[in-house]
């Protein structure tokens, strides 16, 4: 039987062979856990994260609210480095709920996926 993490392991790799990495786009990674969100700009051609932001001090708002503040973080300070363009890369997460809100409110804060 599979479990969890390998499932998750096996949906991860599988997204990271459709998404394709230029020298002008970078990969925006997101980490997810019970009371924390995470997401990062990574460089992959030259192996480094370039930007990052977390739920780490956000409290006293629903979870997807927290998300929603993470991305519009994200916009901001991939905007200040000069980051306009990005793939997202959900990490082998669903696609709805927290993800989708951290994701809709970086690309209303100017980030193009």
């Amino acid at each position: 039987m599979i479990t969890k993490i390998e499932r998750r392991q096996k949906i991860k790799l599988r997204i990271l062979g459709k998404i394709s990495v230029k020298a002008e786009c970078h990969r925006m990674t997101v980490f997810r856990i019970n009371k924390q969100i995470y997401v990062q700009l990574v460089d992959d051609l030259a192996g480094k994260t370039l930007v990052a932001a977390s739920s780490r001090g956000l409290s006293g708002a629903p979870k997807k609210e927290i998300a929603a503040q993470v991305g519009q973080a994200i916009a901001k300070k991939a905007q200040e480095a000069g980051i306009t363009t990005v793939v997202f890369d959900r990490n082998g997460y669903l696609y709805h709920g927290r993800v989708k809100e951290l994701a809709d409110a970086a690309r209303n804060g100017g980030l193009k996926f």
